[in-house]
């Protein structure tokens, strides 16, 4: 509890819930602009879906090496700012009756590539603000208001997009971008310079982070769990509504209770992390909560029988959910503390961007193999896969690493 009598924390820990909160009324509020005021047809949807996940893979290693040229504050006040101006487009666009489907496509892209630079660099930030034995608490309190906004996010949408229409509900995650700007600007801790490369060449400068990641035996065994564990993951995520509707004949309402016991569930992994690592250490604790995060997979494959019973079933898949965020702090925790922050920006975008790369091709490959071999048997094999990811954490040094 240390980084809450840490003045220069608590505005960026600010900033942040402010603007998770704003980003999941885009995330929801740009389909529901698309679809509700320019009716949008099934293929525009996709596009629109895809075009900041297309910026991601484009923009993703060039972002981290960026984060690591210059300073990362000022980055992360001009992405903050980027992303108030490009989103403020569509309330003012739909305003002036302007707003089209081509422009909600740039509008994704443009908010795509300001996320991915603006997460890579605050990852590469926080340990140059907290000492390092608070970098553990730093992450779980920036865990927590991700989960705070995943909680509280959705269900503000629908009120905002109810009460004054869906371009209106973004124009608030527009002003939490310059709130987010605002904090970050009054963090008064002096920021060291970057040490300058001899020769500078954005080329070389990504393949020395990608060499760093598959380098050091810690980080090549996350990339290589986080990669098949994105694989296996895109099978269940891309059936997971199709298999609880179709299959187990649940409807639109008790589903939505059932996902929200998920973000209820990030909330107490985020709560107890901290906890959790310093009673067992990093190597168990991250070997743990991948395998918690795993058998929740499992319990979504054979939820079967009664209505109830199936509900059961995915709420204690749901409940498994916080051991994805106990992993995912311990993880950042560990990357910000071995790899050299000269690298930390590129080694960032490089394990984001392996992970939001490969998810979609796994998507592809469950809607395939569903096809031949049934929904359930999809989910399973994709469970199964996911909890096999993990051998790579197993038969690592990560079993031995205590920090």
């Amino acid at each position: 509890m240390r980084l809450l009598r840490h003045p220069d924390f608590l505005k960026l820990w600010t900033g942040q819930t402010i603007s998770q909160i704003g980003s999941r009324i885009t995330r929801e509020g740009l389909p529901l602009t698309a679809v509700v005021v320019l009716g949008a047809t099934p293929l525009q949807m996709g596009i629109l879906n895809g075009a900041s996940g297309a910026a991601v893979l484009l923009f993703g290693l060039f972002a981290g090496a960026w984060a690591d040229r210059i300073r990362r504050r000022p980055i992360l006040i001009a992405t903050d700012l980027g992303r108030a101006v490009v989103l403020g487009c569509v309330p003012l666009l739909a305003a002036l009756h302007r707003l089209a489907i081509p422009h909600l496509y740039a509008i994704g892209a443009a908010a795509g590539m300001l996320t991915i630079l603006f997460d890579a660099t605050y990852q590469a930030y926080l340990p140059s603000l907290v000492e390092r034995d608070n970098i553990l608490e730093g992450n779980s309190k920036l865990a927590l208001s991700d989960s705070i906004a995943e909680v509280a996010g959705p269900g503000l949408t629908g009120v905002l997009v109810q009460w004054i229409t869906a371009p209106l509900a973004i124009l608030f995650d527009a002003i939490s971008y310059l709130i987010s700007a605002a904090s970050l600007a009054m963090i008064r801790k002096h920021e060291p310079a970057p040490v300058p490369h001899e020769n500078p060449h954005i080329g070389r400068e990504i393949r020395e982070g990608l060499a760093a990641c598959f380098g050091d035996p810690i980080l090549r065994a996350f990339a290589a769990r986080n990669g098949a564990a994105a694989f296996f993951m895109g099978f269940i995520g891309s059936l997971y509504i199709l298999f609880a509707m179709r299959e187990l004949k649940m409807n639109a309402a008790l589903l939505g209770a059932i996902i929200a016991v998920g973000g209820a569930s990030n909330l107490l992994g985020a709560l107890i992390a901290e906890r959790v690592v310093h009673r067992f250490g990093y190597g168990l604790s991250l070997i743990g909560a991948a395998a918690v995060s795993s058998a929740g997979a499992i319990l979504l494959g054979f939820a079967h029988g009664p209505l109830a019973w199936c509900a059961a079933f995915l709420v204690a898949s749901q409940l498994c959910d916080l051991g994805w965020t106990v992993f995912s702090i311990a993880e950042t925790t560990i990357r910000q503390s071995i790899v050299p922050d000269r690298l930390l920006g590129r080694v960032n975008s490089a394990m984001q961007l392996l992970f939001r790369g490969v998810y979609p091709a796994g998507a592809l490959v469950g809607g395939a193999l569903a096809g031949r071999i049934g929904v359930r048997g999809t989910i399973l094999t994709g469970a199964l896969g996911y909890l096999c990811a993990n051998l790579f954490l197993v038969f690592s040094p990560l079993r031995r690493f205590k920090h």
